[in-house]
C-alpha cells in the first residue's frame, strides 16, 4: 500500500474549490453513513436473526471495509466526482453498464428515502400522535422533502457536521443507557448467543446472511463522500483516513447498539417495532424523555432522506445533461435553479415506494441496489490496475477487493432469504430506467436522421 506526499494530478482554474479539510471529511463520512438504517432497521434485523443481532452488524461492517478499501483506491487513483460510473466506464467502457450503475445509485437513494420516511411514520412519530395514518404521513414526509429540494438547500459541510453530532447524540444516549444497565445488574447476557432459528447449518446460515443483508443497509453512505474528491483538500492523502475512520466509527457504535438492544430488549419486541431503539430507551431504568429521543430520532432520518432525495434528483439531472436520459429532466426551476423535473420524477418513484412498501424491504432494496454497485466496484479496482497514473496513491491488497466482490454478491443473491418483492422493486426501478435510456436513444437517433434529412435538403 502506499500514500502519496503530492496532491495528486494538477489542478486547473475550472476546479471546484477545495475547501473541505480532513477533520470536517470525516465528519461528512461519519454523518453520510449515520442515520435511517441503525435507527429504523435494528428491529427488522433482529427478527430475522434473534437475539444474536450483534453478529449481522459485525459481518457488515467487515464486508463494508472491504468495499471502503476499493473505494479509497479508486477515488485516490480518479479523484473526480462521479464514483461508481466513473469507476465502471473506465474499467469496462461500456456506457449501457455505466448507466446501469449510475441508475441503481440513484434509486438506492430513493429506496432509502422511502425507507426513512416509513420509519418517520412510525412508532418516532406515534410518541407525538397517532391520529393520523402512517402512510400518509410518509406520502407528506416525500412531499415536503420535494419542496425542499424545488427550494434548494444550500447545506455547507459545516451544518452536515452540526447534524451529524445531532445523531451521535441519540446513539450515544442508547450506549450510554445500556452502560448504566449492565452496570447497575440489568439486561439478558443470554440473549446475545440466541437465534431465531431453530435449525443449524443450511437454515441458520441463510438466516445470518438475511439478517446480514439487511443490517448492510447501515452501512451505506460511504460511497456517496467520494463525490466530494473534487472540492476536498489534497484528496489523495485526505480520502484513505477519512473513509476507514468513518466506516470504523460508525460499524464499532453499529455493533454497540445492537450489543445494548439485545441486552436491553427481547428480538420479538425489536421486530414489531418501527422505532426499535425508542424500546431500548424505555427498557433502560433511565428516566431520559422518550419524547426527546423520539425527537432526535426523527431528525435523524429527516437529515438521511434529504441528503438521498437530493442526490438523486441531481443524478438524474446530471444524466440528462451528459444525454444519457432524456434532456428534458435537466429543465432548471427558474430564479431557483433547482432541477425541477429531475425533483419531480424521483419524487414520483419514491411515493411509488413509499405507498407500496415497508420499512424492511425499502431497506433491503437499498442494500440489494448497492451490493450490485460494489461488486463492479470491487471488480474494477482489479481490472483497472493495468491503467497507471502519474501520481502515487493508496493501493489496498489484492485480496480485499476480491474477497469484497465476493461477499456483495453473496448477500446480494437469493441465499439471503430476501424476499421476492426486494427483487421485483429492483427490477422495476432498473426497467423504467431502461425504458427512459432506449427513448432518449431512439429520439436523438429520429433527431440525427432528420437533421441529416434537411442538411441534404439544402
Amino acid at each position: 500500500m502506499a500514500t502519496s506526499t503530492s496532491t495528486g494530478p494538477q489542478e486547473h482554474d475550472s476546479s471546484l474549490k477545495r475547501v473541505i479539510g480532513p477533520k470536517l471529511l470525516i465528519l461528512f463520512v461519519i454523518g453520510d453513513i449515520l442515520g435511517t438504517g441503525i435507527y429504523a432497521t435494528t428491529g427488522k434485523v433482529a427478527g430475522k436473526v434473534g437475539g444474536a443481532l450483534w453478529l449481522p452488524f459485525l459481518i457488515g461492517f467487515a464486508v463494508a471495509l472491504l468495499t471502503a478499501a476499493s473505494y479509497v483506491e479508486l477515488v485516490g487513483k480518479y479523484p473526480k466526482a462521479a464514483g461508481a460510473a466513473l469507476y465502471t466506464q473506465k474499467a469496462f467502457r461500456l456506457p449501457f453498464l455505466t448507466f446501469i450503475i449510475a441508475f441503481m445509485v440513484m434509486c438506492s437513494g430513493l429506496s432509502s428515502a422511502s425507507a426513512a420516511a416509513r420509519a418517520f411514520s412510525g412508532d418516532y412519530f406515534q410518541e407525538f400522535t397517532d391520529a393520523i395514518p402512517p402512510t400518509a404521513i410518509a406520502i407528506a414526509f416525500i412531499l415536503g422533502l420535494a419542496a425542499i429540494a424545488l427550494r434548494g438547500v444550500a447545506e455547507s459541510v459545516k451544518t452536515n457536521m452540526v447534524l451529524t453530532l445531532v445523531e451521535l447524540s441519540g446513539l450515544a444516549v442508547v450506549l450510554g443507557i445500556g452502560a448504566w444497565a449492565v452496570t447497575t445488574g440489568g439486561g439478558e447476557p443470554s440473549r446475545l448467543g440466541e437465534f431465531q432459528s431453530s435449525g443449524t447449518g443450511y437454515a441458520l446460515l441463510t438466516s445470518v446472511l438475511g439478517a446480514t443483508a439487511l443490517g448492510f443497509f447501515a452501512f451505506v453512505g460511504f460511497e456517496d463522500s467520494v463525490n466530494m474528491a473534487e472540492e476536498t483538500k489534497d484528496p489523495v492523502r485526505t480520502f484513505p483516513r477519512a473513509i476507514f475512520i468513518g466506516v470504523g466509527v460508525t460499524g464499532t457504535i453499529y455493533v454497540l447498539v445492537a450489543l445494548v438492544s439485545s441486552l436491553l430488549v427481547d428480538y420479538r419486541v425489536l421486530a414489531a417495532s418501527d422505532g426499535p431503539l425508542l424500546e431500548v430507551v424505555k427498557a433502560g431504568g433511565v428516566d431520559f424523555p422518550p419524547k426527546l429521543f423520539a425527537a432526535i430520532a426523527l431528525f435523524a432520518v429527516t437529515n438521511s432522506a434529504l441528503i438521498n432525495i437530493m442526490m438523486a434528483s441531481r443524478l438524474c439531472y446530471g444524466l440528462a445533461n451528459e444525454k444519457v436520459l432524456p434532456r428534458g429532466m435537466a429543465r432548471l426551476l427558474p430564479h431557483r435553479r433547482t432541477p425541477i423535473t429531475g425533483i419531480v420524477f424521483v419524487t414520483v418513484l419514491a411515493l411509488g415506494l413509499v405507498s407500496t412498501g415497508e420499512i424492511e424491504g425499502l431497506g433491503d432494496t437499498t442494500a440489494f441496489l448497492l451490493l450490485c454497485v460494489f461488486a463492479v466496484v470491487n471488480v474494477a479496482v482489479l481490472v483497472l490496475r493495468k491503467d497507471r497514473v502519474e501520481h502515487a496513491h493508496f493501493r489496498t491488497p489484492t485480496v480485499l477487493p476480491v474477497l469484497g466482490a465476493i461477499t456483495s454478491v453473496i448477500l446480494a443473491s437469493p441465499l439471503s432469504e430476501r424476499g421476492s418483492d426486494v427483487y421485483i422493486r429492483a427490477g422495476v426501478l432498473i426497467a423504467i430506467g431502461i425504458v427512459l435510456w432506449a427513448v432518449n436513444r431512439l429520439w436523438m437517433k429520429f433527431r440525427h436522421e432528420e437533421t441529416a434529412t434537411w442538411g441534404s435538403a439544402g
